[in-house]
């Protein structure tokens, strides 16, 4: 399937009641706090963090390629009687109305963009979006492979009509030379007689750090820090979670 449709149908509705962590939007607050408003996060899903940011008083848009996601973001706005201004469109391929002073990810969803041509043009999109002197804030990682005890192993959560969620890990391949590991994905939802049962692979591509400057660069865009998540200067053999901040060139 296309990777942009991955979060729709029963992974949208599986991924708040079985999700394994939240965004803390603390970095993102003090990110944006710094870099000026409005502001865009990029891949925004279901509202974490862009809600409490919201919440905060912060001008944020978000933008994401599932409806789906976007449904359940617009339905946790209403509940919590907060304002939020998403878009429905793709991150390679953004054409919003207004540019932005902090465009950010909250995460690495920037590795599910498959290949390089794709990542380019995401790049692209958001060097048109900033203002003068807008900064991008980009976090990376290079995912490790899948332990083979947790090959089969199920995670489950209810959800509120008392249905039975249930993902697991089926297979996984990676690819050294295309920089990609696919993870095929069982997605699950039984509730008394009815069961939907459904396999979707969850492609995850990395880059190794010149490659990644290579290609801001290309898309018109200095990468002027890489920092660690506490905002600290990354040593150069760093592989976990990285920050890449940018700037128009």
């Amino acid at each position: 399937m296309d990777p942009a449709d991955f979060y729709t149908g029963i992974v949208a509705e599986i991924y708040g009641p079985l999700r394994s962590f939240s965004q803390d939007p603390g970095p993102y607050a003090a990110f944006i706090q710094q870099a000026g408003t409005p502001a865009l996060e990029l891949g925004c899903g279901d509202g974490d963090p862009l809600l409490e940011l919201r919440r905060r008083g912060l001008d944020v848009d978000g933008v994401d390629s599932s409806a789906d996601m976007l449904e359940r973001l617009r339905r946790r706005a209403d509940e919590q009687d907060i304002r939020a201004t998403v878009f429905h469109q793709r991150m390679e391929a953004l054409n919003l109305p207004r540019r932005y002073r902090a465009v950010f990810l909250a995460g690495p969803t920037f590795t599910l963009l498959p290949d390089d041509a794709t990542a380019l043009a995401a790049l692209r999109g958001i060097r048109a979006h900033l203002t003068e002197g807008g900064i991008a804030l980009v976090p990376l990682f290079t995912p490790t492979p899948t332990p083979a005890e947790q090959f089969g192993r199920v995670r489950t959560a209810a959800a509120p009509d008392g249905a039975e969620l249930r993902i697991s890990v089926v297979a996984e391949q990676r690819d050294e030379t295309a920089r990609t590991q696919t993870t095929l994905l069982r997605y699950e939802r039984h509730h008394c007689s009815d069961s939907t049962i459904e396999e979707r692979p969850w492609i995850m591509h990395w880059y190794p750090r010149e490659q990644f400057e290579k290609l801001a660069t290309t898309a018109g865009l200095a990468v002027t820090a890489i920092t660690d998540p506490d905002g600290k200067p990354a040593p150069a053999d760093a592989t976990d979670l990285l920050h890449f901040w940018l700037q128009a060139a």
